[in-house]
């Protein structure tokens, strides 16, 4: 007489070894850590009022410069150039998010993990 194991749930699934899964997990943190690294190196440039002002960031969302073409200082319209300075700077924190996102959705497979 053979004796059968009972499954709960019946579902036929093996039970994942929580060894392995630690493993998995350790090596998408050090993918994603490696990719974060990568992504703070990279720097996105964008421009607002047709070049006229260009901030450059980086994937850690620093801002490593901006230029401002003299012919938009115009002391006379000093919120204009606020205006554009906040519109490429804007531009350029979102476009350094999507860059980052892509890049880590690629290592999780698109799950949404919290603080990524």
């Amino acid at each position: 007489m053979s004796r059968r194991r009972s499954n709960p749930g019946g579902r036929g699934r093996s039970q994942m070894n929580p060894n392995d899964l630690m493993r998995q997990v350790q090596q998408m943190q050090s993918q994603m850590e490696g990719v974060q690294e990568e992504a703070n190196k990279e720097v996105i440039e964008v421009s607002s009022g047709g070049g006229m002002v260009k901030v450059s960031i980086n994937g850690a969302l620093e801002v490593q410069s901006i230029e401002i073409d003299p012919e938009v200082a115009d002391p006379d319209d000093v919120e204009m150039l606020q205006d554009l300075v906040l519109a490429a700077t804007n531009e350029a924190i979102q476009k350094a998010q999507a860059m980052v996102a892509e890049r880590m959705s690629a290592i999780t497979g698109g799950l949404g993990i919290p603080g990524l």
